[in-house]
């Protein structure tokens, strides 16, 4: 804006554009900005780290069945009465332990094909070729291995090769490391396509999804959450078509996500993410006088409070206080103002007011926040950090397809590693190269 524009302004126009200039940086806590970018503050002012005033100490829990159990008793009394018999009562005064890894070493199986000639008739008689010796020499624990590694600590082929080397004395090369992985990926296939089934009988299901490189182009990781499963997709689109194909016609009674396009219309209620929310109304009150981003926060407070008792209300309280609730929001939507980021944030209220208090009418199934579906992502937004995405879409789906069988069985309690290992128990007959 040049001069002549500035000087036709009216004074009510020029204090606006002053006070538009002067508001602060959006953050990660008022906006969906990562708090890598938040500016540090200086030592001298920054909060000093450590454990906060209350916290409640933590402490290595002592093991329940250890490996060996050394007893050390007393064997003479320092009053000098002699020996103490080693069957004299005693008791436990101090527990101390030693934790220690064993050595780790590859076990190398050789198998030899024999062949032995007949003394009857001369004949030379091949032995059947072992079953081991078919298809990849890798074990399942070794592919388990990798693939953990690979997928959920990001390492890349060069890290994970020298890795293999330094710590088990395996040598293998990169374009080994990756046959292997595609082989290992293929066994969560099936776990995959139960997933998926699951996903698409649920009556409740967050869908989110965030931004990946596969083969050097701008792609999306997708991420679908419900009681039962927890989908991971690979796709180069961020439109309907993907939420479509992956639902396969299945409407649920719910669809949580953000207020994107793409995510509109899949469920028969929508509730909006409400941490949205939080951070534009968060920003208004730093940025603004108005009292009504203060009274909206306010409101906000109370649902997120209603929330977490939810489950201990009866259905009458639960509407009593729903209608509470839209009263109160009804009066600050009305309210006139003059500043744009609260009239902005009005109109973004008033347009998704349906969405806001779904999770009273399914108390306990609906949250009023899509963090689950953004936790079940986060791994995925490191792992592009990391290693800036993929160079193939095949490992890209399979790292989906991992994440997929990993998460779901995690629903049920199961850990990351024994996840993957009960799927590599057994060779992919199907794929015979080796590494």
């Amino acid at each position: 804006m040049g001069r002549r524009e500035l000087e036709r302004l009216s004074k009510a126009e020029l204090i606006e554009l002053v006070l538009r200039l002067q508001r602060p940086d959006k953050t990660s806590r008022t906006s969906s900005t990562p708090p890598s970018t938040d500016r540090k503050e200086r030592r001298e002012q920054a909060k000093p780290g450590g454990a906060k005033p209350g916290h409640e100490g933590h402490s290595r829990v002592s093991s329940q069945i250890p490996d060996e159990v050394v007893a050390h008793r007393p064997g003479h009394c320092s009053c000098g009465g002699g020996v103490l018999a080693p069957d004299l009562p005693a008791e436990i005064v101090s527990l101390s332990e030693r934790i220690e890894l064993p050595e780790v070493a590859p076990v190398v199986t050789q198998h030899q094909q024999l062949a032995v000639r007949c003394l009857a008739c001369g004949a030379r008689v091949l032995a059947p070729v072992p079953q081991a010796a078919r298809g990849t020499p890798f074990g399942p624990r070794l592919h388990a291995v990798a693939v953990y590694l690979k997928t959920f600590q990001a390492l890349s082929y060069e890290r994970l090769q020298a890795l293999l080397a330094d710590l088990f004395g395996l040598t293998l090369s990169q374009g080994g490391l990756m046959n292997l992985l595609r082989r290992a990926q293929g066994r969560f296939r099936p776990g995959r396509a139960a997933a998926v089934s699951a996903l698409r009988r649920a009556a409740v299901v967050a869908s989110d999804e965030t931004g990946v490189r596969i083969e050097g182009t701008n792609s999306y990781h997708w991420g679908f959450h419900s009681a039962d499963a927890v989908v991971h997709h690979a796709a180069p689109t961020r439109v309907a078509c993907v939420i479509r194909e992956m639902m396969d016609g299945h409407r649920p009674a719910v669809w949580l996500s953000d207020r994107s396009t793409a995510q509109q219309g899949h469920g028969v209620r929508h509730p909006t993410c409400l941490a949205h929310l939080v951070r534009d109304i968060a920003y208004a009150v730093e940025a603004s006088e108005d009292p009504v981003p203060l009274r909206l926060q306010l409101w906000l407070g109370s649902v997120f409070s209603l929330a977490e008792r939810v489950t201990d209300l009866a259905a009458s309280t639960l509407a009593a206080k729903r209608r509470t609730l839209e009263r109160r929001l009804a009066e600050i939507l009305a309210v006139p103002s003059r500043c744009d980021l609260t009239r902005a944030l009005q109109a973004k209220i008033g347009r998704a007011r349906d969405q806001l208090l779904v999770f009273l009418a399914h108390p306990g199934q609906v949250a009023v926040t899509n963090n689950g579906c953004k936790r079940a992502l986060r791994p995925a937004v490191v792992q592009r950090k990391v290693t800036n995405g993929y160079r193939a879409m095949w490992a890209a789906e399979g790292e989906a397809d991992v994440r997929t069988v990993v998460d779901t069985a995690r629903l049920s309690g199961a850990g990351t590693f024994s996840a993957r290992s009960s799927r590599l128990s057994a060779p992919n007959p199907r794929c015979h190269g080796r590494g």
